[in-house]
């Protein structure tokens, strides 16, 4: 992530000349989720809120991963250059939810880890359960600490007849000007009995996806990160077209894209992501899912999974 003092100058240049496209020109559609006090007893069901915030409910677990709940993505002075979320609200306030068994963490950003939601949610869920480091975060806000749960890559956890596995990713973590890479960041592996999913968390393309699916592959669904990407940082975002190369290294069956559609982070149309996945998806004959935010996709070779570019209007 060190970059020269010419890639430095040409994101400031960037920052202040407008970018066609770079954000909706209207506040874009969500469904509303209302949730039943159990969810589905078994499969896979994932409902997502934008950006990296998803619902996985597989085998009658309910977990929800990266939970950025907030309206925007850093805190003043950057919110001034970010913007506000894309939507106009959210399927499900993180106050109305019903208990759910656990929420889990990819990392420590602004965008991916929100205060204010954790509060929220505290009381409602069973675990937290995050890479090293990143519970001192949480302690600070309140969450019980024998709630919290710090893994390091390759480490599992066993949680009601699931295991979570803690796996590599190429990023970076901090929230401030001192505390770079002082907490980890990690992807997920899910395992139940009979379903399997995976959540890149955010990173740049690399051989762990083919060594993640070695070792827990196959895949039913995979949450991929596709998004907030540009040439000058990509070693830790993939481009669309990685994306999909990484769902199939750890050998996934249906790809959905986060990590877009939420706010203005990168120089690049806001459809471009979801554009370009779908593109490189159709060309190696990869099964995508591209729900609208709020829109519930069950996981499964014969059941219909969402594909209308909805974006396009």
């Amino acid at each position: 992530m060190d970059m020269s003092l010419k890639s430095i100058i040409s994101m400031l240049r960037d920052q202040l000349k407008p970018v066609p496209n770079r954000k909706p020109s209207k506040a874009i559609p969500y469904l509303k989720l209302a949730l039943a006090d159990q969810p589905q007893p078994e499969g896979i069901q994932v409902t997502w809120f934008g950006h990296s915030a998803f619902l996985l409910e597989i085998e009658g677990k309910r977990l929800l991963f990266d939970p950025m709940f907030g309206d925007a993505p850093s805190p003043p002075p950057g919110s001034y250059f970010t913007g506000k979320r894309f939507s106009g609200g959210l399927p499900l306030a993180a106050a109305d939810f019903p208990a759910i068994d656990a929420v889990i963490q990819s990392h420590d950003h602004f965008d991916h880890l929100h205060e204010g939601t954790v509060r929220k949610l505290k009381d409602k869920a069973g675990r937290f359960i995050v890479p090293l480091g990143v519970g001192k975060r949480l302690r600070k806000w309140g969450v019980d600490p024998a709630k919290i749960a710090e893994l390091d890559w390759g480490d599992e956890l066993h949680l009601a007849g699931l295991t979570l596995a803690c796996m590599p990713a190429r990023h970076f973590s901090g929230r401030g000007l001192f505390d770079r890479n002082s907490t980890l960041w990690c992807s997920w592996a899910v395992l139940g009995k009979k379903s399997r999913a995976f959540f890149s968390g955010d990173g740049g393309y690399g051989p762990h996806f083919k060594e993640i699916g070695a070792k827990y592959g196959p895949f039913d669904v995979t949450l991929m990160e596709c998004g907030q990407y540009d040439e000058r940082w990509a070693a830790i975002h993939m481009m669309p077209e990685e994306t999909v190369q990484a769902h199939l290294d750890v050998q996934g069956d249906l790809l959905i894209p986060v990590h877009w559609g939420a706010f203005m982070l990168a120089y690049h149309a806001w459809t471009d992501p979801v554009e370009r996945a779908v593109k490189a998806a159709q060309a190696k004959g990869v099964r995508i899912a591209t729900p609208q935010i709020g829109e519930t996709v069950s996981v499964g070779r014969d059941v219909d999974h969402p594909a209308a570019p909805w974006w396009r209007d």
